[in-house]
Parts: C-alpha cells; sequence; structure tokens
C-alpha cells in the first residue's frame, strides 16, 4: 500500500455520514442528478473547481446555491456576458475624495462559492482573472494581489448547444477544472417529480449540515484513503494512453517520454483521434478523485473501480481531438472507454 496505507476508519466513517446527510439535504430541491451531486461534492473536498456542462432547465444554477444554502458558505453568482470586464468579477480601485486615496471594492469572486453562470460567454480577459483565481487563489486588483476565501470553489456552466457569442474556453484554463460533469435530461419519473415539486411554488426548506470544519474533516479524511502501489501505475498509465506518440514532443521521445510501444495496440490505435492529451494534472486530479469516490462510498481503500469511475469526468475536457475524430464522429468520452477496455486492471 502507498499513501493513506491503513486509513482512519473514524474519520472515514464521520466523511460518509457527513457526504450522506449533504446528498438527503441536496434531494429535498434537486430531483436525480446524482452525478451533479457528486461532483460537487468531490470538488468542494478535492479543493478544486467544477465545469458542469448542460442545457437550460437543468438546475444547475439551484445545485449551486443549494449546495451553498446547506453548508453556509457565502455564495456569489456571475453571469458571464460578451461585455464583462475583469473588474466586474475581482472588483476595482475606488477614489475616495475625502482621504484623496484608492481603496479596493472586491468583487464578487470574493466568496466561498462561485456559481460562473455561462462561463465561455466572456472574453479572454476576463478568463484570465478568473484562471489566477481558480489556480492561485488571489485576485489582482491594480497593483496589489488580495486573497480569497477558503474554502474557494468555482461551479462553472457552459450550455454545448449555443455557440453564437461564445468563446472557447482555452486549454490551460480547461486543465484547471477538477472534473467536467454532463448533466443529461431526467427520466419521465424525475421530470413528472420536479413538475409537482415547481407546483408548489416554493423551494423546500434545507438544514446546514457542511461547514468550513466539516468540509476539513472529509478533506482529511480523503487523504487518509489508502491507494496500492499498482493502482497509481493504473492512474498513469491510463493519463499517457490518452498522449499521442510525437505529438507532445517532435521526435525520438525522451526518457521521460510516453512510448506507444509500452500500450496495448488496442490502446495504441486511438492515437489517430487525439492531437493532444491530458497533462500530469490529470494524474494527480484522477488520483484524488478516486480516493474521493471511495470515500463518498464508505471505503477506506481505493478500489480500480474508482479510477474507472474517475476518468471520463477527469479526462474528458482535457483532451484535443484531431480532425481524424471530427471526421469519424468520434467524442472525447469515447476514445476514453475505448482506453478503459484496452488497459489491464491492476
Amino acid at each position: 500500500m502507498s499513501e493513506g496505507q491503513g486509513g482512519d476508519s473514524g474519520l472515514i466513517r464521520s466523511a460518509g455520514e457527513l457526504a450522506k446527510a449533504a446528498r438527503v439535504e441536496m434531494a429535498k430541491r434537486i430531483v436525480g442528478k446524482d452525478d451533479v451531486v457528486r461532483g460537487i461534492l468531490m470538488g468542494i473536498v478535492a479543493s478544486g473547481h467544477v465545469l458542469l456542462e448542460g442545457v437550460p432547465g437543468l438546475a444547475k444554477t439551484l445545485a449551486a446555491k443549494t449546495f451553498a444554502e446547506i453548508s453556509g458558505l457565502a455564495y456569489s453568482r456571475v453571469q458571464f456576458t460578451p461585455d464583462l470586464l475583469p473588474a466586474d468579477i475581482t472588483g476595482t480601485l475606488i477614489y475616495e475624495q475625502s482621504t484623496g486615496r484608492f481603496t479596493p471594492r472586491k468583487g464578487p469572486l470574493f466568496a466561498n462559492v462561485i456559481l460562473a453562470d455561462e462561463v465561455n460567454r466572456a472574453p479572454a480577459k476576463v478568463q484570465s482573472a478568473l484562471l489566477e483565481a481558480m489556480e492561485e487563489c488571489q485576485v489582482t486588483i491594480g497593483d496589489a494581489s488580495y486573497a480569497l476565501p477558503s474554502p474557494f470553489f468555482v461551479l462553472a456552466t457552459q450550455n454545448p448547444i449555443e455557440h453564437e457569442g461564445t468563446y472557447p474556453l482555452p486549454e490551460a484554463q480547461l486543465d484547471r477544472f477538477l472534473i467536467k460533469v454532463v448533466a443529461g435530461y431526467p427520466s419521465a419519473e424525475e421530470e413528472a417529480a420536479v413538475v409537482r415539486r415547481v407546483g408548489d411554488r416554493s423551494l423546500a426548506p434545507v438544514s446546514r449540515v457542511l461547514g468550513v470544519e466539516e468540509i476539513g474533516v472529509m478533506r482529511r479524511a480523503a487523504e487518509s484513503v489508502a491507494v496500492d502501489d499498482s493502482l497509481v501505475t493504473y492512474i498513469v498509465q491510463l493519463v499517457r494512453a490518452t498522449r499521442p506518440s510525437g505529438r507532445i514532443q517532435p521526435g525520438q521521445p525522451s526518457a521521460g517520454q510516453p512510448r506507444q510501444a509500452e500500450l496495448p495496440s488496442s490502446a495504441r490505435e486511438v492515437s489517430r483521434w487525439l492531437e493532444y492529451g491530458a497533462s500530469p494534472r490529470a494524474s494527480i486530479h484522477l488520483f484524488r478523485c478516486a480516493r474521493i469516490n471511495a470515500l463518498l462510498d464508505g471505503r477506506s481503500h481505493v478500489l480500480p473501480d474508482d479510477i474507472k469511475a474517475c476518468a471520463t469526468e477527469v479526462l474528458r475536457h482535457r483532451l484535443v481531438l484531431s480532425y481524424q475524430a471530427e471526421a469519424d464522429g468520434v467524442r472525447a468520452d469515447e476514445v476514453i472507454a475505448r482506453i478503459l477496455s484496452a488497459l489491464a486492471l491492476p
């Protein structure tokens, strides 16, 4: 066993109870959408950020707001638009005539839970300011930097079917998102339950079951989840399989460069669909998510199924597909599924 060998059963049990309580409270308002709720919990425990993709009307905003309520954390919603400026989210300097000085007026990023609604509608300068906040947990106003509150969690949403007036997120920013969750339509039964609830014209009350202290407990519990060395090797092999030969480093691979010969032939076949693969940050994020997936299931150790369960959400937004993939109608999820089926489990 490697990191977290043995685990802490009491800590993990407490964290599992907190996660269960959070799900119960979220379910009072959110029908179905277990993947969205799980993704939010995974993001806050991993100190990461979540990209949520789905058409309008799938309760993405309600999920973020409800989580803020059950956690007692400060919540802020920013509607991203093409005319948004960096100062609109970070804040700006205000001149005070009485003192003759400029003082900072902090923007909506100074909260714990940030809903970046339709994040791909904002131009590059705004994305750059958001990237600094996501990566450094700070923002720059004028010539000074200011730390953001802790915990700091960004839930960004985007609409997959609307492209007019949008700006594709740069790969460097996409790589900062822990996972990308795709929210689908509800089942007929779930949609009927939604309609009945909306007919009540009021949101069901929820109780505060999480907070800074409870989130800290869950984070410590996740760090105590045991991961066998063979599973670390499997994670690295899985991420390396997304890097086509000759794309990352032209010419012959160096000593640290992944070689396609190390991979099964069925996994090497996906190279024609990949322009660029996932970075080492993806390996780190997959490691963390696998631990948290085990934690949310009440286990003190990671199983191969935990890695497979998280792989698509961790990798789908990090792959740059080739023109061949577009011509063949192949999506990132299909590429990841092919790699998962080709690699032998430890």
